[in-house]
């Protein structure tokens, strides 16, 4: 079982887009369901647009009694995925973070972006001692590879002391006409496909490095 909260410090940097797929990914390898902490509740109108007969993950609005809320469907979900508000500032943001397993920052190229995770950085160190557990993970977000931005992103971020995925998701058109028509990358065939093994990446550097850890911490215990 995990906890993953997509977490950042300003709109438009692709957060609720993320956990939207990230959570469709893993739809795939078991059990989830979005909780939508955001009071603006993206993630909760999304599926209800989305068609009944859609492999979509469900979505919890819990802006409101998000702890009590985690903690039910943590018990009858292999994964819980929480959309939380795009400010640190945010109690829900607090209470995903002292919850979470994983915190992952949505990060587009831009300086005022880069700005505002550096306050996020210092959020997180600050619970680390109440949530030991917790590993945050930049996620490099709406990357254009032959702009100057998306080329410096990668030095800038490394003066943040927070470790940045290997996997990066590009801007692409697909992801914003999936969220109108309340589905997944996953369900929009050839043109959804390269958007889709961005995220399948990301899961897979996640998690697959998860299971490799308890692996060996168990075969160390023997």
């Amino acid at each position: 079982m995990s906890i993953v909260a997509v977490v950042g410090n300003k709109g438009g940097t692709g957060k609720t887009t993320l956990s939207l797929n990230l959570a469709a990914g893993l739809g795939r390898r078991g059990s989830v369901v979005i909780v939508d902490a955001d009071p603006q509740q993206s993630a909760y109108q999304w599926r209800l647009i989305g068609d009944e007969n859609m492999a979509l993950p469900a979505v919890v609005a819990a802006a409101f009694g998000l702890e009590k809320t985690v903690r039910a469907l943590r018990d009858v979900h292999d994964h819980v995925v929480i959309d939380c508000p795009p400010s640190i500032k945010a109690p829900q943001t607090e209470h995903a973070l002292r919850l979470a397993d994983h915190a992952l920052i949505p990060l587009q190229p831009s300086p005022m972006d880069l700005w505002a995770t550096s306050h996020l950085a210092r959020i997180i160190e600050q619970i680390r001692p109440e949530n030991p557990r917790l590993r945050a993970l930049i996620v490099m977000s709406q990357m254009e590879p032959r702009t100057t931005l998306s080329r410096l992103m990668p030095d800038a971020v490394a003066e943040l002391d927070l470790p940045v995925a290997r996997t990066s998701l590009q801007r692409r058109s697909i992801h914003r006409l999936c969220v109108l028509e309340g589905r997944s990358v996953f369900q929009a065939g050839r043109r959804g496909a390269a958007a889709a093994a961005e995220i399948n990446d990301l899961i897979a550097e996640i998690f697959d490095h998860d299971n490799a850890s308890q692996e060996h911490a168990s075969q160390e215990h023997l």
